[in-house]
């Protein structure tokens, strides 16, 4: 089955998808989510990120705007965080994010974009006070910092599909670009080295901490970031050098071979003394911390240096993945992060930046794999990990076109 074969079981798919995610009160009966990740104002688990589905599907003439403005004010309604903790995934810069995206296609949402996007700047002007701060003391930064999820590196990705030449872009950029200049006295490791486990806090099992390779929460998704700030022509100083040494360090990290190379999810500091990584450390190909995110991140810093050997490998690395079922077997979930979704949605991106057919061979027969379990049981209705976020990988896969602003920003893949 070719692509343009599969674009209308996608589609129908994606579309039986929404349609059981049309009405808040059924996809939570009690009225309003139990709190956790599932609270309103979150893009991973909550109202958030189903009104990011609803609101592309509109945009693209796919659903109704009145379905997406139910969700939006679900969404909106209550106390907006714009406290420390606020990030893209969560509070006021999620809001921005979402709403944002109806924006750019109505402008009924613009007074309400104003007050989010201004409280959005004051959150990242304090996070940025802090991080430099932090970076003066000459101390390693905590995961919460900087990552995609929690940190500035997500609202970079905001801040670069908002307002790409506001002088906050250009902070935020900056400091992702200082964030990986050498610290005095602690060379020997990336400047990104976190002295935590990948759970973001100390463990036992990660006395030195450890280097993080993932999008989710690693120096994956600043690569991402900055490699699309160059493509879109923001020339902020050091930004290529920075682009450079998050490369160089990803190639002394590099496993497989020509054909088939892979990235570590993360290092602990007893690999990094002894400059090894077992095989059987190969994450799975996920977007937050296996290939689907680390490919994507070297085919754009490809992109950005013109380096089409470093695309080649990105593009060889996802290609493996796809035609290897032991490596599939290891997505059996269906979201974004964790599982078919995430890695359907990085292939479609990189056989669409370059025009690689062969990696467009490839996406018929993962798409129907994740029909396939889409269609076996129900699912968690979330945008990260459920079923929110496998309608958009197969609404993008079906449609064919994503007009920027890009919704997969919060992945970093645009």
């Amino acid at each position: 089955m070719t692509t343009t074969a599969l674009a209308p079981a996608a589609l129908s798919t994606a579309d039986r998808l929404a349609r059981a995610l049309a009405d808040p009160s059924a996809v939570w009966p009690g009225g309003r989510p139990d709190g956790g990740r599932a609270w309103p104002q979150s893009l991973a688990g909550g109202a958030s990120g189903i009104a990011l589905l609803h609101i592309e599907r509109a945009r693209t003439g796919h659903g109704d705007w009145d379905t997406a403005h139910t969700w939006l004010a679900t969404a909106v309604h209550g106390d907006i965080s714009a406290a420390a903790n606020a990030n893209l995934y969560f509070g006021a810069p999620a809001l921005a994010f979402i709403t944002h995206r109806a924006a750019s296609a109505s402008s009924r949402y613009l007074r309400l974009l104003e007050g989010l996007d201004a409280a959005t700047c004051t959150v990242t002007r304090n996070r940025l006070v802090a991080a430099h701060q932090r970076t003066d003391r000459a101390e390693r930064p905590p995961m919460e910092e900087f990552d995609l999820i929690q940190g500035l590196c997500g609202l970079a990705a905001y801040h670069l599909s908002r307002h790409p030449h506001h002088e906050i872009t250009r902070a935020v950029l900056a400091y992702l670009a200082r964030l990986t200049e050498p610290l005095p006295d602690l060379a020997e490791l990336p400047p990104w080295w976190m002295n935590v486990a990948p759970t973001g806090a100390p463990h036992a099992d990660y006395p030195g901490g450890h280097g993080n390779f993932g999008l989710a929460h690693g120096i994956g998704s600043v690569l991402s970031v900055l490699s699309l700030a160059l493509l879109r022509g923001l020339t902020v100083p050091g930004t290529v050098e920075a682009v450079e040494r998050i490369c160089a360090w990803s190639d002394q990290w590099r496993q497989g071979d020509e054909t088939a190379p892979w990235w570590p999810g993360h290092i602990s500091m007893q690999q990094a003394t002894d400059n090894h990584v077992r095989s059987d450390l190969r994450p799975r190909p996920s977007w937050c911390y296996g290939v689907s995110g680390t490919a994507r991140a070297q085919q754009l810093a490809g992109l950005a240096l013109r380096d089409p050997v470093r695309v080649q490998a990105a593009e060889n690395a996802i290609l493996a993945a796809l035609r290897d079922p032991l490596q599939l077997g290891k997505l059996p979930e269906i979201g974004l992060c964790h599982g078919m979704a995430g890695l359907l949605h990085a292939a479609w991106r990189m056989a669409t930046a370059t025009g690689n057919t062969e990696i467009t061979a490839e996406l018929p027969r993962l798409a129907n794999r994740l029909i396939t379990a889409l269609d076996q049981y129900n699912h968690n209705p979330e945008l990260l990990d459920g079923a929110a976020g496998a309608a958009l990988a197969l609404h993008s896969l079906g449609t064919g076109s994503a007009p920027p602003p890009h919704w997969d920003t919060f992945l970093a893949q645009a």
